[in-house]
């Protein structure tokens, strides 16, 4: 909590996707604020990753951004039930790769005051989905020497 004030609670919808898994893959993060107004929207292509690598990459850019917003208090809602779960201790995290993954988020999330990560139906996903895939899409009309 800041000092005597309301902390700075912000609400972050993260997706990862990866084409061919592994294959292109991208992240989107769409943050908002308690009342569900949007503050901040990303998205960036990873690389060729599999499917929960773009999921804890969409976590660690949606950490990031919170971190640069000034965020206190903050809550990830994620359609991945393997990221949520590994995070909260649930799961272990069995693949190297993932691994070193997790320990980064482990070590980054100590930076809040309050942190929670839930996992939602993907139907309630849509702006971070969105935003991850038009970032896999934005690199392939790149590649194909468009904009």
């Amino acid at each position: 909590m800041g000092s005597g004030g309301k902390s700075t609670e912000l609400f972050i919808f993260i997706d990862g996707a990866s084409r061919g898994n592994p294959g292109r893959a991208g992240a989107g993060v769409y943050i908002t604020d308690r009342e569900g107004k949007r503050i901040a929207e990303k998205g960036r292509f990873l690389g060729h990753k599999t499917n929960n690598e773009a999921e804890y990459g969409a976590l660690l850019l949606g950490i990031r951004e919170a971190r640069r917003l000034g965020g206190e208090s903050v809550r990830i809602y994620t359609d991945s039930e393997l990221v949520e779960r590994q995070v909260k201790g649930v799961y272990r995290v069995k693949e190297p790769h993932l691994r070193v993954l997790h320990r980064k988020v482990m070590e980054d999330i100590k930076e809040f005051d309050s942190f929670e990560i839930e996992s939602i139906p993907r139907e309630e996903n849509r702006e971070a989905d969105l935003l991850a895939n038009l970032a896999i899409e934005k690199r392939i009309t790149r590649e194909k020497g468009g904009i």
